[in-house]
């Protein structure tokens, strides 16, 4: 049996929050199972500690401000921050980073928000996950500041150019992968660039309920994305690799587990890895 981590689920979103036991049971019954349930401000973080105590081993969660809502972060955050992130369910800081497309929170709040959980993350020894847009250059330098001293980083859903996926390698950062490289519009570039990821460094997920592979076929009735599409973005970026897709499968599930540090009961099959 081949298995599955979602590494980037928002879960608590309008569109998934009101099914989760369909969204988790549907998704297990693809082998994708446990799911990784983003926190992108402080009160969704504190609902994510919350649901993920209900689904023992098959949910954990990120905790952190997205740049969207950099502007909450305040001298209290750090302090919630801190006390949500020492959580048995959290394995991440996160989502942090940077967002100059949509731009929902000013750069400079984002920038020291960014910081002040990168900080953080050292203080506590815990892995970051990461999201830029369209923010490459002060990104790549916040997180040069910190780098040495945190135990691991992945930027998830990564939409950038060569030189940007290079400079991240660099800085021995994660790489995560999601269906937008299944997209023939937007995500033709990216899919040229999923080779060059190292086995050790890529990971897979849907960043569900978003970006629903385009390339499905049958197309799914719904547009919202599910972790149970997992094992299809893998099988496609297996192609793009020319690697097998059950190998790649068991390389972004072994690269999951040791950067989330999920308890060695989650591998439940001596096909798995």
């Amino acid at each position: 049996m081949t298995q599955y981590i979602d590494i980037a689920v928002n879960l608590l979103s309008e569109r998934l929050k009101h099914d989760i036991n369909t969204v988790i049971n549907d998704a297990a019954k693809h082998h994708v199972s446990p799911l990784i349930v983003i926190g992108s401000d402080l009160d969704e973080s504190t609902e994510a500690i919350s649901t993920c105590q209900q689904y023992p081993q098959q949910l954990y969660c990120t905790t952190g401000v997205h740049p969207h809502h950099a502007s909450s972060w305040d001298q209290h955050s750090k302090t919630r921050l801190t006390q949500l992130a020492q959580q048995d369910t959290v394995v991440a800081i996160g989502e942090c980073g940077l967002d100059y497309n949509r731009d929902f929170s000013p750069r400079a709040a984002q920038r020291k928000a960014f910081s002040a959980q990168l900080e953080l993350a050292c203080e506590l020894n815990m892995p970051v996950l990461m999201h830029c847009r369209e923010a490459h250059s002060d990104f790549i330098a916040i997180v040069n500041e910190y780098r040495t001293q945190l135990p691991n980083a992945l930027l998830h859903c990564f939409t950038g150019n060569r030189d940007e996926l290079i400079e991240c390698l660099d800085t021995d950062l994660y790489i995560g992968i999601t269906g937008w490289i299944c997209d023939e519009r937007r995500g033709q570039d990216l899919a040229k660039l999923v080779p060059l990821i190292p086995n050790n460094r890529i990971m897979a997920e849907t960043d569900s309920p978003y970006l629903l592979p385009r390339s499905m076929r049958p197309k799914p009735k719904s547009s919202k994305n599910l972790p149970q599409y997992l094992p299809y973005i893998v099988e496609y970026m297996a192609n793009l690799r020319q690697q097998s897709p059950i190998l790649l499968a068991q390389q972004c599930y072994q690269n999951s587990c040791d950067f989330f540090q999920l308890p060695v009961v989650l591998h439940t099959s001596n096909d798995a890895l």
